[in-house]
């Protein structure tokens, strides 16, 4: 076992007296030692509740024979964090999550992992540490959060947001707004919505590195517990048969992801993190793999933001495996990619059944006929940029309009909801990429603000930095090469026309060569905003958001 390195013979007479300072017995430390990373804490509805999923798992660890050691992890709630400098550390915070299980797993030869996971960062930092580390591990995460009521319609935390500028345009009034905020979020859980958190857990589960169910049961649901115990027990199985991540996380496994993906109309941050945790999984994963699998497959599931279902509806409809049983007749589903059932995919899909075809479509007559996300490429990003194109509204699939040129995310929120956006503008928000944001911070509350002001159908919003699983409309992100590093984003004046061809994957500045050759001479770098610290470390060494925002390897 991995773990006699710590506990076997007399040598480690000493190891063994630490583990029975903690109230270890011999019987304890002689069974297979299986790590459990809690990412519980007190600021993250998704994790809130995270240790009594925790002793779930130890309690299904324990009747299969082996011995939990848990041990815990950091996570940023985005939307605490969102639109202010704390969403400069959210992206950032991926790879120190996936640094510190890393370094936990190996300080420590536990013989096999289960990582606990819920949000938008912490699902895909800890998926990277499991396939850097490539000993038997598994993923359970909390679950995904009920919808509220208010006043008949579901909402979600996106209906708060865009409620400010609902307020600001007069359409809401100040009493109204508390009220939602009552009403939007009322249970644990990742955020109601195929938002960033609910993407990575659903494309965990289409890796094949989480059981079926783990995308969609919700947070409060006592199948939630019973997954939790199931996979306890289910790693010991792991490490009996030697089934590892990169057994599993396969190239064939990533297309399956990102074809599931594409079916569900899942957040745009799926194009960093699906890429980084390949990195890790030693999977070559080019960013035109996304717009080969949109056109090969349909979007199948309307689900919040950009449409009226809920997690909690695609679980009941099916959920995951339903969806790949229902892709698997386009051909898009490898049928052989082991999973961490033991089982194959066709094996898990095969008596998976469509339960309601208006929240899982059947390909034949899908929401739309391409997946949910799209690649843009053009002068204007050279190197990619990414649109959720099943959220934008028919009319904004081309557009072509005056450039609104700021400098930060705050400028441009202020502009929103002063009025000074007009019909027919393009919003363009730089250095605020990877590097020059620094740490890509999202940008929802720019994206809601447009919803509220009522300009979603009118007004498209470009930037070099990310935007949340809940963004609607005409927002393309991750425009690379960014600002800060030289990219035609950090030369475009206001005034200039930008001409957007979401079916045609395009993205134009229409600006002279020879005028653009005289503003990259004049072009210098700005100033970093931070220049010491972790983030000022991480500017240093991430590459571009079109590689995943990686960190540079020495």
């Amino acid at each position: 076992m991995r773990s006699d390195q710590m506990k076997k013979g007399i040598e480690r007479a000493p190891h063994r007296s630490l583990f029975k300072a903690m109230g270890y017995t011999d019987e304890e430390i002689s069974r297979p030692l299986i790590g459990v990373a809690n990412s519980f804490n007190e600021i993250i509805p998704g994790h809130v509740h995270l240790r009594q999923i925790t002793e779930a798992v130890k309690a299904g660890i324990r009747m299969a024979g082996g011995t939990p050691v848990e041990f815990g992890g950091i996570g940023v709630c985005d939307g605490i964090a969102m639109n202010h400098l704390g969403m400069r550390y959210s992206l950032a915070s991926r790879e120190l999550i996936a640094d510190s299980v890393e370094l936990m797993a190996q300080a420590h030869p536990f013989d096999g992992l289960v990582v606990i996971p819920s949000c938008d960062k912490i699902t895909p930092g800890m998926l990277m540490a499991i396939l850097r580390l490539n000993i038997p591990s598994i993923v359970v995460t909390g679950g995904p959060m009920l919808t509220g009521d208010w006043h008949g319609k579901k909402v979600n935390l996106i209906s708060v947001f865009e409620g400010i500028g609902q307020v600001k345009r007069g359409d809401m009034t100040e009493k109204e707004l508390c009220e939602l905020e009552d009403r939007a979020c009322p249970t644990c859980g990742s955020c109601a919505g195929m938002f960033t958190a609910n993407s990575m857990n659903c494309l965990s589960e289409a890796l094949g590195l989480s059981l079926p169910g783990n995308g969609t049961i919700p947070a409060v649901d006592a199948a939630r517990q019973r997954l939790a115990k199931h996979t306890g027990m289910q790693i010991m199985q792991l490490i009996e048969k030697d089934i590892r991540p990169r057994d599993i996380a396969t190239a064939s496994a990533f297309k399956n992801a990102i074809a599931v993906d594409m079916a569900l109309g899942c957040s745009t941050n799926t194009v960093l993190h699906v890429p980084a945790i390949a990195h890790e999984a030693d999977v070559d994963l080019p960013l035109e793999a996304f717009n080969e699998m949109s056109t090969r497959t349909a979007h199948l599931c309307s689900l919040i933001p950009a449409g009226s279902h809920s997690l909690y509806d695609l679980n009941l409809a099916g959920g995951i495996q339903a969806v790949m049983h229902e892709l698997d007749k386009l051909g898009v589903i490898d049928r052989d990619a082991l999973t961490c059932t033991g089982e194959r995919v066709g094996q898990n899909i095969k008596d998976a059944e469509v339960q309601d075809k208006e929240v899982i479509r059947p390909v034949t007559d899908p929401y739309h006929n391409e997946g949910g996300i799209a690649i843009l490429y053009g002068n204007l990003a050279a190197d990619g940029s990414v649109v959720k194109q099943s959220a934008v509204a028919p009319e904004m699939l081309t557009h072509r309009g005056p450039a609104r040129v700021f400098e930060g995310e705050s400028d441009a929120y202020d502009a929103i909801l002063g009025g000074k956006i007009k019909p027919g503008d393009v919003i363009v928000i730089r250095y605020e990429g990877p590097k020059g944001g620094p740490g890509m911070p999202e940008m929802l509350s720019p994206t809601a603000a447009i919803v509220g002001m009522g300009l979603d159908k009118e007004v498209a919003l470009l930037t070099d930095g990310r935007f949340s699983g809940g963004t609607k409309g005409a927002a393309i992100g991750h425009i690379s090469p960014e600002a800060a590093e030289g990219g035609l984003i950090g030369i475009v004046q206001e005034g200039d026309i930008i001409d957007i061809d979401i079916p045609a994957r395009k993205l134009t500045l229409d600006v002279p060569e020879d005028e653009l050759a005289s503003r990259r001479a004049a072009w210098s770098p700005p100033e970093p905003r931070i220049k010491k610290g972790y983030l000022a470390r991480y500017a240093a060494q991430v590459t571009s958001g079109a590689r995943g925002a990686v960190l540079k390897q020495p």
